[in-house]
Parts: C-alpha cells; structure tokens; sequence
C-alpha cells in the first residue's frame, strides 16, 4: 500500500524543541538514507525560536551525525541538512503560515510532479488547535490539485479524560477529515509490537490456545530504571497512568486480546481493536494499586524533582487489571503495569498458560509465552523439561527466538517506521477517534476517583520492584511468579 507522492514536503512544528530534533529528525533521516523518501523531500522547520537555516542544521547535527557513521552515510547527512530549512513565527497568527506556504508552493513548482504534504505536530497538546486552524487557513493543498494530499500527525497526550480528549478530537474534526489525522503513539511502531499480528494469525500453534481456556491471566508491563530527572513538574501534570498505561499498554493490550480481523486492511483491524476495548470495563478501584517512589539507594525520591508539589499525590507506579467481557477472555484478568524508578527497565508482554488439569508430575511451573519489547527484543516460550543426567527433576527453560541473534538487521525506530507508514497513507498502526473514545472511557473513572479523593500513593524506594501490594493484586487474580527462573540473553557463538 503506498500513494507516496514524488514532490513531498514534511513540515515540522515544534522543530525547536527536544522531540523533534531526538525523534522526529532522526526517524526521517534514516528514512532518507535508505531511499524510503525522495532524494528531493524537502523538510520545512517552523516554530517560535528565531533560528537560522544554519543553526537549526547545527542544532540537529549532533543526533545524526552517530547514525550517519554506523550507517556509513556521512555524504546522506550533508544532503539531508541541506535539504531541512526553517522559519519561525507565532502559532496563533497567519503571518508565518502563509510564507511558509509561499516557498512549499514555490518549491513543489521547483520539482514538479504530484505534491503531498506531512504537517507533524511535535508540540505539546494545549497549541494543536491553533496550529491545526492556520494549517487549516493556510498551507493545505488544494483539493483541484488530482492525487494530491495532506496529513497532519499529531502526538499523545490526546486530553487527559474523555472530555478533554473529545474536546480537542472535535476541534481537528471540524478542521481535517479522520482519514487525514494520524494520532502517533510510538508503541505500534515497536518490532515487537508489529509482529504479534504475524505471531497470532500466522501460527495454529499459538491461535489454537488464545482463549480463556488455555490462558490464566495476561501481564503486559512497561519499567524504567530511572526517576523524572528534572522533569517532574511537567510529569506532575499527567502520572503514570496518563503517561503510559491509557496509551502504549492499552494498544498493546488491544492487539494481544483482539478477535481476528475479516483481513489486514487497516480500517479492519483497528474495527476489531475498538470492538475489543468497547468490550473492555471501567477499571475499578479494587482492581488499582498506585504507588509513588521514594528516597533509596542514594537516589531522589519523586517529591524532590523541582516542580513537584509536597503534597502530590500522582502516582509514579500503577498496577491495574482489565477485564473483557466476551466469550474469548471472559474470567481471564489482563494486568497492565507500569513504574518508574524500579530495579530495572524493560517491556514487555507476558501470557501466562492454565496449569495442566492433568498430569503426574507434582505441581509443575507454568508454561509462559513471553514477548520481550524493549530492550533486547526476544520473544521466548518457557517450558519444562527434565535435568540431564541421571536424577530425574524437572527444569525450567525456554525456546528462544532472540531477535539481535536470529535477525542480522538493524531494527528500525518505532518514530522510524510510524512516518513511512503516514507517508504511504497507511492508518493501521494510529489510532482512531472512536478507539480514543473507547480507550478513555476504561480509565476516565478511576482517574478521576483517584484525583477527587485524592488517594496517596503507596511509597516504594528507588530501585525495589515497586510496591508489595502491586504483587498481592497480581498473585490475588492467578498470576504465579517463577522464583527460579530468570531469563538470559542467548548469545550464539557461531
């Protein structure tokens, strides 16, 4: 599926800031030296800074420069940053708008051929609206021009409930048609994210037992090793909760437990994904366990980030249990969790098998399909055999497909790949309006329990797993942790 056009234009607002020049330009240059996008795409930067040509290039340098080497593309990096220009101008004025629409035209004449353009909004959520209104006023494509299109991207946070979310969704509705929005969330561009579609429908093995039958429970987890550095106040705003369970595990989550789509059109799968959390119930208080880290191991606690309030109550670690309601998963709990300042960083998706009803051997480990997301992508089945040798006792180890190993590829960024897919109009891996909707209307409620009532989070010490009650929770709904089992990287010595 691809209608990439052969006079492109990317547009980056926000081109100042630290996403943009950390993910936005990184993922297009390495689109651009792997000949996915036009050796003539021109990259326009617009934001509020007064920058030159010259300094925005300067600017970027740093975050390309590493990959061009790797890459041996440092001929590439010179004709990229050529190519990336930039203005400036507030984002709630035409002014600046309508020049940069002068020299896109100018330059889409310059090229010829069909033009699209790609407006990514690499902004915080609160100027989307104006922003959107002078793309709107301003820089759009004509609909006279034949094949000729525009995209707009836009990036999480989409609201912080369901009002503000419908709110700001309304907003672009009114400006941009939904086949024309592209809500980014980084996780569907994960490898190991992309792949449970082939892993699921592509193997009887697997498909045969994704049920309720087979299945006690799944746990879907994200840790970071690492506080908010700096960052709390403006984490403060949002909480874990926000941040990554009602987006990236909540995706993830639609993508494990969703029933197999008519074919793999993108608007069949993201049918099926919405039909899934419309399934999904509000999560409950008793199904919740916030948590917020404190001082150990000669690291900061939360409330001594700058910008945290004394009395903040956000949580910075929450464990949640979902439950679907239909016949596929129903008494099969799906855990979300997700913490910062734990004992170590990782994510990834854990599907736990029912205990055999009958065997006769004594209460054996359960068999675990495992899929690594982040770092060392690896997807393993944990399995029981017997020891070598001449005792007979039963070992627990693992089938291991681990990606670095198997796979002498460089695996590309999640940003990498989500902006080949915008510029090929395919919406399979963002989400849509009616999805959105589904997704805040699981955690709406408790968001807001937890915010009215002001509950405390349960303090845990920088680098613990978290807190104890997060495990009673997950050992209350079935979930046996192995304590004798611990997953290795597999290194060949081929």
């Amino acid at each position: 599926m691809t209608d990439q056009p052969n006079t492109l234009s990317i547009c980056i607002f926000g081109a100042s800031g630290d996403l943009a020049k950390k993910k936005t330009y990184p993922a297009l240059f390495h689109l651009f030296t792997q000949d996915f996008l036009s050796p003539d795409t021109v990259f326009w930067g617009f934001a509020r800074s007064e920058l030159t040509d010259t300094e925005l290039r300067d600017r970027l340098r740093p975050y390309l420069a590493k990959e061009a080497k790797k890459r041996q593309s440092e001929e590439k990096l010179e004709q990229f940053l050529n190519q990336c220009t930039y203005l400036s101008g507030p984002y709630d004025k035409p002014d600046g708008f309508q020049k940069l629409a002068e020299r896109m035209t100018e330059s889409e004449v310059a090229r010829g051929g069909v033009p699209g353009r790609l407006f990514y909004l690499a902004l915080p959520p609160n100027v989307f609206p104006d922003v959107a209104a002078q793309i709107k006023g301003n820089c759009m494509l004509s609909e006279d021009i034949p094949t000729a299109w525009n995209r707009v991207v836009v990036e999480k946070p989409f609201g912080h409930d369901l009002d503000s979310s419908e709110e700001l969704a309304s907003k672009l509705g009114a400006l941009f048609e939904e086949k024309e929005i592209y809500r980014i969330d980084h996780y569907l561009g994960k490898e190991l994210v992309q792949n449970l579609m082939s892993l699921r429908f592509a193997n009887k093995l697997f498909s045969a037992v994704w049920n309720q039958t087979h299945i006690q429970c799944v746990m879907i987890t994200f840790k970071e090793d690492f506080g908010t550095e700096g960052r709390g106040g403006y984490f403060d705003q949002s909480g874990i909760i926000r941040d990554i369970l009602q987006n990236h595990l909540l995706q993830v989550f639609a993508i494990v437990a969703m029933e197999p789509p008519k074919d793999t059109q993108p608007e069949s799968i993201r049918d099926e994904k919405t039909r899934l959390l419309q399934s999904t119930k509000p999560v409950q208080l008793e199904d919740t366990v916030v948590g917020q880290y404190i001082a150990a191991n000669g690291n900061a606690g939360y409330k001594d980030d700058a910008g945290v309030p004394q009395d903040s109550v956000t949580p910075t670690f929450a464990t949640v249990v979902l439950h679907v309601d239909n016949d596929r998963w129903r008494d099969v709990p799906f855990i979300l969790k997700a913490g910062k300042a734990l004992n170590e960083r990782k994510a990834e998706i854990r599907i736990q098998f029912r205990a055999p009803s009958v065997t006769p051997i004594n209460d054996p480990p359960r068999n675990e399909l495992v899929m690594r997301l982040q770092p060392d992508e690896a997807i393993y089945m944990k399995i029981n055999t017997k020891t070598p040798g001449l005792q007979n006792t039963l070992h627990e180890t693992e089938l291991d497909l681990t990606y670095s190993d198997r796979f002498q590829v460089n695996i590309p960024d999640a940003y990498e790949r989500l902006l080949l897919d915008v510029t090929r109009g395919d919406h399979q891996h963002f989400v849509r309006r009616d999805e959105l909707i589904a997704a805040w209307k699981i955690f709406t409620p408790i968001l807001h329990e937890l915010e009215k009532s002001r509950i405390p989070p349960i303090g845990y010490p920088f680098g613990s797993r978290g807190p104890r009650e997060s495990d009673d929770l997950i050992t209350k709904y079935g979930y046996r942790r192995s304590e004798t089992y611990q997953w290795k990287k597999f290194r060949s010595k081929l």
